[in-house]
Order: structure tokens, then C-alpha cells, then sequence
């Protein structure tokens, strides 16, 4: 593990998200960071698109929901 230097409004963006979203500040940044790489590899794909196929993938039931 290491540390990752960010820019101080990003970090306070970063702990608001946490908040909003109930992750742990470190959680919220690894969604991030997850979410990123996601898009950059899949740029055909929406957020929404992304999350349904890694619910489906982790087995969770998404109805309703493109994968």
C-alpha cells in the first residue's frame, strides 16, 4: 500500500463524497479510482453501464438494469 498525493480540493471533495456515499474516505477514493480505470478501458459504456456489469459480475441481481 502507499500513499497518493491529491490536491487539497480534491481530497475535500473526496471526504464529502465519503460522506454522502457511507465509504470510509479511502473506500470512496479506491470507487474512484476503480470507476476511472473502468471508463477509460470501456469509453463505449456509461457509469451506469459500468456499475450494473460489475454488480452482475460480483452476483448481485440488478433487474431492470443494462449490463
Amino acid at each position: 500500500m502507499g500513499i497518493v498525493n491529491i490536491e487539497d480540493e480534491l481530497h475535500e471533495q473526496l471526504r464529502r463524497a465519503s460522506k454522502a456515499s457511507c465509504r470510509s474516505i479511502n473506500g470512496q477514493a479506491a470507487y474512484w479510482i476503480r470507476l476511472g480505470m473502468l471508463a477509460e478501458l470501456n469509453p463505449g459504456l456509461s457509469v451506469q453501464e459500468l456499475t450494473a456489469r460489475e454488480l452482475k459480475a460480483a452476483g448481485v441481481e440488478t433487474p431492470g438494469l443494462a449490463a
